[in-house]
């Protein structure tokens, strides 16, 4: 193994240790727990008249090994869910990406991390 792919995939190991958080993610009435550490990305898009529009998504980066669902690891789709509780609220995003970009890539190298673009579409109160 080189040095490069061991380094990385030890601060990948320190990430998911010391930032993250537990969040749900909800995929047609399934739902997991996943620690996720919490990030950002602005979009710049442009209309049909080349007019710039800059969009901040809020995105988790989750290990890609975590995300089981029906029994077999898989990947985001447009329309799940992320469920972060935070001060007595839970807040709801979905996951999507503005204009025709992807709604997730992969944050690494070697493919570990998944960072999962997301938009706020809720809130509610915890239980």
């Amino acid at each position: 193994m080189d040095l490069l792919r061991r380094g990385l995939e030890w601060l990948e190991r320190e990430r998911v240790r010391h930032a993250t958080r537990f969040v749900h993610y909800v995929r047609a009435g399934e739902t997991i727990q996943v620690r996720a550490t919490v990030g950002k990305t602005v979009f710049e898009v442009r209309d049909d008249y080349g007019v710039a529009e800059h969009t901040e998504t809020r995105d988790f980066l989750i290990l890609a090994r975590d995300l089981v669902l029906g029994g077999a690891q898989a990947t985001p789709r447009r329309g799940d869910q992320v469920r972060e509780t935070d001060g007595g609220k839970v807040f709801i995003y979905e996951v999507m990406a503005p204009g025709k970009e992807p709604e997730w890539r992969y944050s690494d190298l070697y493919r570990h991390t998944l960072r999962i673009h997301t938009k706020q579409v809720g809130v509610e109160d915890a239980p």
